[in-house]
């Protein structure tokens, strides 16, 4: 597997450099060669954030944690990222490297038993407004909104506008 490191407001050290490579080494069992673990790495404050996404072909497998020492945040990560993959095993077992979920897990599965699978509570129905990005943040700030979806009106597509956990924002704009 292929890692690429990222660092933003923050200086990555050899050690730690190390042990992410070491870690997500593991990993190869599930992934083929060609497979890319890019990692993100900032520091907003006195708290530091790790974000991985690994992706093969068109699977993509992604966690983010935040914590006081970036060393103690890939312990969190990795466990997330390998529950996600063998939580959704029979639907892309076909992309993973052949044998992958023969072998024992890497993180163990004891804190798995407790959770509970989410279920739909509540449906919501309204009228989507053909706007800019521009009036679609300030529409979303008015309303204390974490997201916003609108019909761009340059594009004439449907976009979701949404609050990043950095504070910035960020537009999701399908391909179709």
């Amino acid at each position: 597997m292929k890692v690429e490191i990222t660092c933003k407001n923050y200086r990555l050290d050899e050690p730690t450099k190390s042990l992410i490579e070491k870690k997500l080494a593991k990993f190869d069992k599930y992934f083929d060669k060609d497979a890319t673990a890019k990692v993100k790495l900032s520091t907003v404050g006195d708290s530091h954030n790790m974000e991985i996404c690994v992706s093969q072909g068109s699977l993509n497998v992604r966690s983010l944690a935040t914590g006081e020492k970036m060393n103690e945040n890939i312990d969190i990560v990795l466990p997330k990222i390998e529950r996600q993959i063998l939580k959704h095993r029979d639907k892309i077992s076909s992309k993973m490297k052949k044998g992958a979920f023969e072998s024992p897990v890497i993180y163990s599965e004891t804190d798995n038993d407790d959770v509970k699978k989410p279920n739909i509570v509540k449906v919501k129905k309204f009228n989507v407004s053909v706007t800019t990005i521009e009036n679609a943040a300030e529409e979303m700030e008015l309303l204390a909104h974490d997201f916003y979806i609108f019909i761009n009106g340059n594009t004439n597509k449907l976009c979701v506008l949404y609050k990043r956990t950095d504070g910035d924002l960020g537009l999701i704009e399908p391909e179709y």
